[in-house]
């Protein structure tokens, strides 16, 4: 048996020793979830219901975690995964997974996460995902290290588990197939000029108006419905347009669906939402600390023929202060970045006290935090929506929406 690592702890399994137990559950992550004699194992890619056997590298103070050595008795619901280097590469968690099952699991982990991290008990609504469940990503960060004998080596992405150690990915399954059209070219371009790279760097294949741009400040569109928005190739926008248009729509309902006549929206960037929104509302107020997303805002704007909506530069520490909608007929649409919001940030918006709050969330473990919040202030859900906007992996995006008092208070909610 291998040397254990130095900060290794010995109990209750040694070092790479091999264990048999089931797999009962998925955790957010996408590691299955087994108990051996009570003991919590982890196990990454295995399903509910699986008979494995697991080798053991760390065991924490509740838990332990483990590698798979081999399914004794598979899942129904495990399919063939379609990218060869699935499970060395850290991008996916999922593609042995069939998507139906997909997506009722992540249903099912939001429902878990309001309970176990607010006390929350609420319906989750059915996650809801694009028609194109393949070659959706309209962007990609490859990296690659410094050459070493001028061999450039992998281009790719971060090994499962690893914090440095690169997989060669030459094509990927996710991405669009303009991106997988352009990556032989780019990859041999640069393993021709791999003793020109003093250090690694990571690369940008974003695929806009049937071109892939690799120029992080070149100015590149999405189309949204009738919409056509412009930003930086390096900024953020979301990464599956195939949802968009259903995803902004879904949005827009929950934010008008209280009869608001004003819209906020609170971290506005290029103006994904403002914009998608505008044609719901009498007036709308996109809200944003940097200058540049709104500038593009504006932009964006005019070149759609918008009209009712402006937008503000705001320190993060006075974002409602130029806002004068009335509060009781206004809808506050917040989508912050994973991080979730800040405590300032509640408070100001609390503050404000909007007759509704839709929040968005790529993360729904923060946004389960912040609802604890809001719900101690006096909001109550209304409607909870999953979105798959990244099928095979773990991650998904929440709409949480909210109403100011009234209304009927679910199990668990002040």
């Amino acid at each position: 048996m291998p040397r254990p690592p130095k900060k290794f702890v010995p109990t209750p399994f040694a070092y790479h020793e091999e264990i048999e137990l089931t797999i009962d559950s998925l955790t957010n992550l996408g590691a299955g979830v087994g108990r051996l004699d009570g003991w919590v194992v982890f196990v990454a890619f295995t399903l509910p219901g699986e008979r494995v056997r697991a080798r053991v590298f760390r065991n924490d103070k509740n838990c332990s975690q483990a590698d798979l050595v081999e399914v004794l008795a598979a899942s129904p619901e495990r399919v063939a995964p379609r990218c060869p280097v699935f499970g060395e590469c850290g991008g996916c968690q999922y593609q042995h997974l069939d998507y139906a099952s997909q997506m009722a699991w992540k249903s099912r982990q939001v429902g878990e996460l309001m309970q176990h991290m607010a006390g929350i008990t609420f319906p989750v609504n059915a996650c809801l995902s694009s028609a194109q469940i393949w070659n959706y990503r309209a962007k990609i960060t490859p990296h690659f290290d410094k050459a070493k004998d001028g061999d450039l080596g992998p281009i790719g992405f971060l090994a499962f588990g690893r914090r440095s150690q690169l997989i060669d990915v030459p094509q990927c399954p996710i991405a669009m197939d303009a991106i997988n059209a352009a990556l032989p070219e780019l990859r041999a371009s640069l393993r021709a000029r791999a003793s020109s790279f003093k250090r690694g760097a990571t690369l940008l294949l974003r695929a806009t108006d049937e071109r892939v741009e690799t120029d992080a400040n070149a100015t590149v569109c999405e189309h949204v419905g009738g919409l056509a928005l412009q930003f930086l190739a390096g900024d953020f926008f979301q990464n599956n347009p195939f949802i968009l248009p259903a995803f902004t729509g879904y949005v827009a309902n929950q934010a008008a669906a209280g009869g608001a006549h004003f819209l906020v929206d609170a971290y506005c960037g290029s103006g994904l939402f403002a914009l998608t929104l505008a044609g719901r509302f009498q007036q709308v107020a996109g809200v944003e600390v940097s200058e540049t997303s709104c500038e593009w805002a504006r932009k964006n704007a005019k070149a759609n023929g918008i009209t009712n909506a402006r937008f503000l530069t705001s320190s993060a520490e006075a974002i409602f202060d130029e806002i004068a909608f009335p509060a009781a007929q206004t809808a506050v649409v917040i989508d912050p970045p994973r991080k979730g919001c800040t405590p300032e940030f509640l408070e100001q918006l609390v503050k404000f006290g909007p007759a509704r709050v839709v929040y968005v969330s790529c993360d729904p473990a923060t946004q389960v935090r912040d609802l604890k919040h809001l719900n101690e202030a006096g909001y109550q859900l209304s409607d909870v929506q999953p979105f798959d906007l990244f099928p095979h992996t773990r991650h998904l995006e929440c709409v949480m929406t909210l109403a100011h008092g009234g209304g009927n208070s679910p199990q668990g909610q002040a």
